[in-house]
């Protein structure tokens, strides 16, 4: 991120109150650059007071990233410290049931959040990005590349956030790189329920032998949004242990 830190352009992370986007957005600070954190969760505020205790520059910001009004605020509260450099869309919503089990209300709102709100923050973003010749990272899933049952919405726009990050790298550049990482099995929130057999199982089936933490994604996301990553864009790189490639057979 030292590119961002030197121009003072801003990072905007979506979906920070915790998890990945919560590790995104300390690692940006850390780095240099004002970061805005965007979240439905009240807890974000906590996130971005954490931040400034530490001596990084940090607003949070209650937006829901589906609705077009929350954007507005969202770039209001960047351009306070200056023009967006970073755009991080990491927001996301899920139901787990089957296909015939989703009710339309769940998928066109799950549609709205995890695609749809990628699609209003490039839009709200996009004039402060092609000027600082910035970057987008996208959070995705391999949950693009690979079925579990109960996830048929979710899924779908995982999949569909890689295709619009080939077709932003392909649209805006060179003045903008857009590239997108894939989390595996992430130790974050999503997990709580989960039995300790259960992350057993699968740390097992990984190539790394263990979950991954949040900072492991984050330290991706930094690599793609920094000068080091300047050949690099439309680009959809896991960040999973080697979950997506393991194989067990006897």
């Amino acid at each position: 991120m030292q590119d961002q830190q030197d121009n003072g352009a801003v990072a905007v992370v979506t979906g920070a109150a915790q998890g990945i986007g919560a590790a995104v957005a300390h690692r940006f600070a850390a780095d240099g650059a004002p970061v805005v954190l965007a979240d439905v969760s009240p807890h974000v505020a906590a996130t971005a007071e954490r931040i400034r205790s530490a001596g990084g520059r940090a607003v949070a910001v209650h937006a829901d990233v589906s609705d077009e009004s929350g954007w507005a605020r969202v770039t209001e509260a960047a351009h306070a410290f200056g023009p967006v450099g970073t755009l991080v869309s990491n927001a996301y919503t899920v139901e787990i049931a089957p296909a015939h089990e989703t009710a339309l209300e769940s998928w066109q709102r799950q549609l709205s959040v995890n695609l749809t709100g990628t699609f209003l923050g490039v839009r709200a973003c996009l004039d402060d990005l092609l000027d600082q010749r910035g970057s987008i990272v996208i959070t995705s899933s391999v949950h693009a590349w690979f079925g579990l049952p109960g996830r048929p919405a979710y899924a779908t726009t995982k999949g569909g956030l890689t295709a619009l990050t080939r077709q932003l790298a392909v649209e805006y550049g060179p003045g903008l790189r857009v590239n997108c990482v894939l989390p595996g099995p992430i130790r974050t929130a999503a997990w709580d329920g989960v039995s300790e057999e259960d992350r057993r199982q699968s740390a097992a089936q990984t190539a790394a032998g263990r979950l991954g933490d949040p900072e492991e994604v984050a330290a991706v996301v930094a690599f793609l949004a920094s000068a080091e990553a300047s050949y690099v864009t439309g680009a959809s790189i896991p960040v999973d242990g080697g979950w997506s490639i393991y194989k067990a057979s006897s």
